[in-house]
């Protein structure tokens, strides 16, 4: 059974920052790109970034472009999301993925889903 557990949120202040993991199980982690997505209260999910099986690439939205950073240990099955200088409007739910496709920036093209960490992000 494939398990993508996330940890880490909580509240943060404005221009702080935070780390978020996720743990990966029950599957071959090393053959997965791994990506990042939030969802927000009456939003939908939106895509944050995304890093290739073996780390070498990655790809970020507009929204968090040089302020949040995606990296990841095989050895430890565990993907990481830095969020630097968080702003009000990063609070929401953030979610980890996994998918075959490295291009994948819409949540159907995911195939698990952790359960979500929440980060609230205070002015």
């Amino acid at each position: 059974q494939v398990q993508l557990v996330e940890s880490g949120g909580g509240l943060v202040q404005a221009g702080g920052s935070l780390r978020l993991s996720c743990a990966a199980s029950g599957l071959t982690f090393s053959t997965y790109h791994m990506g990042w997505f939030r969802q927000a209260p009456g939003k939908e999910r939106e895509f944050l970034a995304i890093i290739s099986w073996g780390g070498s690439v990655t790809s970020y939205a507009d929204s968090v472009k040089g302020r949040f950073t995606i990296s990841r240990d095989n050895a430890k099955n565990t993907v990481y999301l830095q969020m630097n200088s968080p702003k009000p409007e990063d609070t929401a739910v953030y979610y980890c993925a996994a998918t075959k496709a490295i291009s994948s920036i819409r949540p159907a093209q995911y195939d698990y889903w952790g359960q979500g960490t929440q980060v609230t992000v205070s002015s």
